[in-house]
């Protein structure tokens, strides 16, 4: 193994210690598993040749003590019922190994499931801590595939691999001594021949290592590409995309098939040889044993020869099994490294804040705020704004002026490069993350909801909102009607991401699930694209409803809103150029909000 490797596994190690006692257990039943194996040949070997062929044979101490064990329990006075009784422990041997298989499989998956049950878990929590920049920057897909199949990968290092090969290890070695004790110059001749399998396995994995990489790359590529496009399958039949972007996905299918085929042709390669090296090994053995019994050799018999027969399978079958797990632990391993890849990104929002916002008044106070997305390209280019307790106030502009930025750097979703953001006189940074934000009720113009009911994506699975709750918000805000009407009302299942639901339903949904976290402040982009006027006109009186009372930022699309401001703040490139009253601002006859309201608003008027 690599350093890296090394390192990754060493972390996963950290994953099991929870999990001694079923550590403890697939250690005890690998060692069982191996003696019990290797002990079947040895007694096939003393019944074959004390009670099927009676031969004299000089025998090495360790032999002696083990056949005359033997003996002591089976004079020889009755070979016919010694045998009987021989057959019946070689069958409780192989119902002993068998029970040994299954429990040190079970147990062995069983703990490989629990590791990637915490280290999933782990992964998820990271992963829902990060700044929102690093969702800008990396595909869905491949953190999907981070949590899923690399996860999945993981369990194998201990289900398949790991375990697996300390048990073929230890099976090999007594297997070895067990061809020791049987005869040691048929031993020679097998251990001989064993380099040329062992090179061939070391050239197997540095290959297949090289190959399991493409492979993970090439899975990461194909799952980004397809849920980039299940997401915006809209836009691929709309455009007509759908045969330019089937060759895409030609292409990378290809790659992907191209990865798999070489772990294929590795394979194709190595086993065949593998079968090769083992079936000459048994020749080698018949044929010179065969030799030394027909030239009189008294340390060589019948029985040892097919009881060598089968130690060579049991020998080399581990030895080809432990080049595949080990493909197994490398492809389980570079899926860790992977994981841990991420899990150890410092991109979490640093939460060092110790005051807990019970309640907000709702001073809002913006101090030369700057912010960038990219490096050294100001969005926000030296903020100051106030906003009073209970005041809404109506942002406008042209798209990229940065309103939207503002109500992202409030709930510290980014960092701001400098300047300072306070709530009622203490910095955000000063606040808990979770106090701030439950405090803190956002309804954006794209409106989010999850594959469940209406109910659900209202509350969020807070048990600490009642559904009697959700109604009287509901019946506040004048979307009870609407919501009754649908098919099982509350209970209604509105699939993944609210597609059976309008784009105004689905907003009027979000400004009921923010309008029951009751929240000091109150921060909506009220986009109206695409609603029908029934839905304004609900969502007018919903904005009415949900704003009274507490302090609102209103990213301002109809001019109703505007006009009921307490103040409007004008944004054009990352500044504010104006703010002030509706009629304050009219005033200005070559003003910003001048030309915005002849341009935009005033068809509202007529």
């Amino acid at each position: 193994m690599s350093k890296r490797k090394k390192s990754s596994f060493n972390k996963l190690l950290v994953y099991a210690k929870p999990h001694k006692g079923k550590l403890y257990f697939v250690c005890f039943w690998a060692v069982s598993l191996a003696f019990i194996s290797a002990f079947r040949p040895f007694l096939l070997n003393f019944t074959i040749d004390n009670y099927l062929i009676e031969v004299k044979k000089e025998t090495d101490v360790i032999q002696q003590y083990f056949e005359g064990l033997m003996l002591s329990i089976f004079p020889g006075n009755d070979n016919f019922s010694n045998l009987k009784i021989l057959v019946i422990i070689m069958f409780v041997a192989l119902l002993l190994e068998a029970i040994s298989q299954f429990y040190f499989t079970y147990i062995a998956n069983w703990l490989g499931q629990d590791i990637i049950k915490d280290l999933r878990n782990k992964l998820y929590d990271h992963i829902t801590s990060f700044k929102m920049k690093y969702f800008d920057n990396e595909p869905v897909g491949k953190l999907v595939t981070r949590s899923v199949s690399d996860i999945e990968s993981i369990a194998s290092i201990f289900s398949q691999g790991l375990f697996m090969i300390i048990s073929d290890v230890l099976k090999m070695i007594i297997v070895i001594a067990f061809m020791l004790i049987v005869n040691w110059k048929i031993t020679g001749i097998v251990l001989a021949i064993m380099p040329i399998i062992l090179i061939a396995t070391n050239i197997f994995n540095k290959k297949m290592k090289v190959a399991f990489n493409e492979v993970r790359n090439e899975i990461a590529n194909l799952n980004t590409f397809v849920q980039e496009r299940l997401t915006g399958m809209k836009i691929v039949q709309l455009f007509n995309r759908e045969a330019i972007e089937l060759e895409k996905f030609k292409e990378i299918n290809q790659k992907h098939n191209v990865a798999w085929l070489k772990n294929i042709l590795y394979n194709s390669i190595f086993f065949p040889i593998a079968d090769i090296i083992s079936n000459i090994s048994i020749g080698l053995v018949v044929y010179f044993g065969a030799l030394w019994i027909i030239n009189g050799d008294t340390d060589t018999s019948i029985g040892q020869l097919v009881a060598f027969n089968m130690y060579i399978s049991m020998l080399y079958n581990p030895l080809r099994q432990i080049a595949d797990k080990f493909n197994v632990m490398q492809m389980g391993i570079v899926a860790a490294d992977r994981v841990f890849e991420i899990l150890e990104k410092d991109e979490n929002v640093q939460d060092k804040g110790t005051v807990e916002a019970t309640h907000f008044k709702g001073f809002i106070q913006l101090k030369d705020v700057r912010f960038s997305y990219i490096k050294d390209e100001e969005v926000l280019k030296g903020i100051n704004l106030e906003v009073q307790p209970g005041e809404t106030i109506a942002i406008v502009g042209s798209t990229g002026a940065g309103k939207s930025t503002i109500i992202n750097l409030l709930n510290r979703f980014y960092e701001i490069n400098s300047g300072e953001i306070t709530i009622d006189n203490h910095n955000i940074n000063e606040y808990t993350l979770e106090s701030l934000r439950k405090q803190i009720a956002i309804v954006l113009q794209d409106v989010f909801l999850f594959a469940d009911t209406i109910y659900h994506n209202i509350t969020l699975h807070n048990e600490a909102i009642t559904r009697e709750d959700v109604i009287t918000a509901a019946k506040k805000i004048g979307v009870h009607d609407f919501i009754m009407s649908l098919p099982e009302g509350y209970d209604y299942n509105v699939k993944e991401r609210g597609v059976m639901l309008s784009s105004g339903q689905r907003q009027l949904i979000a400004f009921l699930r923010a309008y029951v976290s009751n929240p000091s402040i109150l921060i909506l982009d009220e986009a109206t694209s695409s609603i029908d006027t029934h839905s304004e006109e609900l969502i007018q009186k919903a904005t009415e409803t949900i704003t009274k009372d507490r302090t609102s930022i209103v990213i301002a699309h109809r001019l109703a809103t505007i006009v009921n401001a307490s103040k409007i703040i004008v944004m054009d490139k990352g500044q504010i150029v104006e703010q002030g009253t509706h009629q304050e601002l009219l005033t200005k006859a070559n003003g910003y909000y001048k030309k915005l309201y002849d341009s935009q608003f005033a068809v509202e008027v007529e």
